[in-house]
């Protein structure tokens, strides 16, 4: 628009207030309804139609303009209405549409502008006041940084005066407020309905978006004459690629349909191999890449959204995408990204929507869905590879890197070099130094070398490990069934005090109610709340007696330690990739505690991890076969026929058998 020449004078009448004359120059500030799209909407994100928006928004405001005042800038922005006012104005969707109106910023630009002494107008129109923001406490904000920079924020909608030196009438404000709080609650109330929906829609089976890997979809007519699920002709194909293309669900063009998602065989083959992968082995995202690359004739690679930005390979990402997908597990889930709020970041998954009951076929179970998360979790910034890391000032490496963990403070402990000694430490920073933790620890690699050879030659690989199983599981269970036995005691005397009380509380309503005077009605109630209290309690404590008699400790199988090799462990005369490969085999993990100085190493055996810590055991030639002593050994008769077996008596070669340490064993002073 062109900026036409205005002069305006300052007046000083005799009240003292400063009048002007009604030749002003003005800005106007123009946000079209895709500004508010950060809320679910009825219609479709390719059906808003912001430049029509932009151009009635601008008519309408000339129009409401005072005789006198000219508009000489334009601030606009084409983005959500509900963000924070700090980021506001950082998108850049205006520059993707032909929008004919120039444009001199966005809302910051505006205030920036306002707070000058060199700005180019006196005051701000814009077509209704709950434009300027879907919240009204970003509405008002703007509002008074304009008015203490004394520019005016005039609405198309309201009647506009130029007596008042940019001052607001009373009952505009009382209006405007009405106005703002109205368009926030129909914002927030179109956000829970919308929700609601799509928790409905998710219950129902119906997917959202593009199918996963793994999947394809089918539509699903919604019309009451349709009971497949499969465009049955050519017409209800063409219909069904309509809905598909931006009129799904809304019987636009063709009948209503909704997705479903149908198992596609090859693909869900290659979901189940990453699966297998992950959880027994423990495999990074890249090295389950590099494998699913070597044949993807086999493993065809995922097609994004956009096949422009197709690679034609597995990278780490679409791995990652594969772990972190439940709807393999045979639910339909919805809200994983915030998708409206922080540019589709992973949401927790306590926010995620699952539905009721499993809506299409499964590929893997619930169990290894957890259990690969379980793997993220223990993986988290921790180096797969074995080797010196990528840093040019790296010298040399650790073998327990990833597995070694402080049991003061539960960190990962990361590896040190001073005079030529490999040491780990454990050092957090300033601030966050957990209460009896020394500002750093530290403890030698040898010895804890030491300590896990002799952990595996004996525990893991040994001829008496079956001995030594069974002694620590048994001090386990005795001390889980002590703990156990010693809470319920604790509930159910918690519970007969609360009785005795509740009884207590009865017996003093009685007696108020039997004095001939008036009863002190302020004492029965706090009798009633105190009751209610009480009750409340007690509903608590035996929900978790409940809880607590019905549990059921977690079955050990001792028996998966006899499929393992018998021998000698011998760590030193290990390459470090295959010290690492049998680490991860074993699920190893070493928690030091600087207080006593010792370090407590723990594996962990399942059916699933087991044929992988064979075959590594196999491949790492790390164990070695006993040489069953003949003759005279230890001043005792050894049999060669005689079955390896725990002695009753002393043993010089395996005295924890009969005098077991601290934690059966498992823990090695340093």
């Amino acid at each position: 628009m062109r900026r036409w020449p205005s002069t305006h004078a300052a007046i000083r009448g005799e009240s003292g207030r400063t009048m002007t004359t009604t030749s002003r120059r003005l800005t106007v500030l123009l946000l079209p309804p895709a500004a508010f799209r950060a809320f679910p909407r009825a219609v479709g994100h390719d059906q808003q139609d912001p430049v029509g928006s932009l151009l009635r928004q601008l008519r309408i405001s000339q129009e409401a303009l005072p005789e006198g005042c000219v508009i000489v800038a334009y601030f606009y922005d084409v983005e959500s209405g509900r963000k924070d006012l700090d980021v506001r104005g950082r998108g850049d969707r205006h520059e993707r549409l032909a929008i004919p109106i120039p444009r001199d910023g966005g809302i910051h630009d505006l205030l920036k502008e306002a707070a000058s002494a060199n700005r180019r107008f006196q005051a701000v129109i814009c077509e209704q006041i709950d434009r300027i923001a879907r919240r009204t406490y970003y509405g008002t904000l703007v509002e008074h940084q304009l008015q203490s920079a004394n520019v005016g924020l005039w609405a198309a909608d309201e009647p506009i005066r130029l007596d008042t030196d940019m001052l607001i009438d009373p009952t505009t404000v009382l209006t405007r407020r009405v106005k703002q709080g109205i368009a926030e609650w129909y914002a927030l109330d179109m956000i829970k309905r919308a929700r609601d929906g799509f928790e409905t829609h998710t219950d129902q089976g119906y997917n959202v978006g593009k199918a996963c890997y793994g999947y394809r979809t089918v539509q699903v007519r919604l019309d009451k004459d349709s009971d497949s699920g499969h465009a049955s002709d050519k017409g209800d194909a063409k219909r069904a690629g309509r809905a598909r293309s931006g009129n799904r669900g809304k019987g636009r063009n063709g009948p209503r349909t909704k997705s479903k998602l149908v198992k596609e065989p090859i693909e869900a083959a290659v979901v189940r191999k990453i699966y297998d992968w992950r959880i027994p082995e423990r495999l990074s995202y890249e090295a389950i890449a590099e494998r699913l690359n070597l044949d993807l004739a086999t493993n065809p690679p995922p097609t994004p959204a956009d096949p422009e930005r197709a690679v034609g390979r597995w990278t780490w990402s679409r791995v990652r995408d594969v772990l972190n997908q439940p709807k393999y597990t045979g639910y339909m889930v919805w809200n994983r990204r915030a998708m409206k709020t922080r540019n589709g970041s992973p949401n927790p998954m306590e926010k995620w929507v699952w539905s009721t009951e499993p809506t299409h076929e499964k590929i893997i179970d619930l169990t290894d869905f957890i259990a690969a998360q379980q793997v993220v979790r223990r993986r988290e910034r921790s180096r797969t590879q074995a080797g010196a890391n990528t840093h040019p000032q790296t010298k040399r490496t650790y073998r327990l890197r990833s597995y070694l963990f402080c049991e003061i403070c539960g960190r990962r402990m990361f590896g040190k070099t001073r005079r030529q000694h490999a040491y780990y430490a454990c050092a957090p920073k300033k601030g966050y130094v957990p209460e009896g933790h020394p500002d750093s620890l530290w403890v030698r690699e040898v010895a804890l070398l030491d300590g896990l050879n002799e952990f595996l030659s004996h525990h893991v690989f040994g001829p008496y490990r079956q001995e030594l199983l069974s002694s620590a599981l048994r001090d386990l269970d005795m001390q889980a069934e002590q703990t156990r036995t010693e809470r319920i005691a604790a509930i159910k005397k918690s519970i007969a005090d609360l009785d005795a009380r509740k009884k207590r509380l009865i017996r003093t309503l009685e007696v108020t109610g039997d004095d001939d005077e008036e009863p002190d009605q302020e004492l029965i109630q706090d009798i009633k709340n105190r009751r209610a209290e009480i009750k409340a309690e007690r509903a608590k404590l035996a929900a978790e007696l409940e809880t607590l008699e019905e549990q059921v400790n977690d079955q050990q199988n001792p028996d998966l330690l006899r499929l393992l090799p018998v021998g000698a462990c011998d760590l030193d005369a290990l390459p470090e990739d295959l010290a690492r490969k049998l680490f991860e085999a074993l699920r190893l993990e070493i928690h030091y505690n600087k207080t006593d100085n010792t370090a407590v190493c723990r594996i962990t055996l399942s059916g699933e991890t087991l044929p992988a810590l064979q075959q590594t055991a196999q491949e790492s030639g790390v164990v070695l076969p006993f040489k069953k002593p003949t003759g005279k050994k230890h001043g005792t008769e050894t049999n060669a026929n005689e079955k390896d077996e725990a002695p009753s008596g002393s043993s010089p070669l395996f005295p924890s058998v009969v005098r077991p340490r601290q934690d059966s064993n498992l823990r090695h002073p340093l």
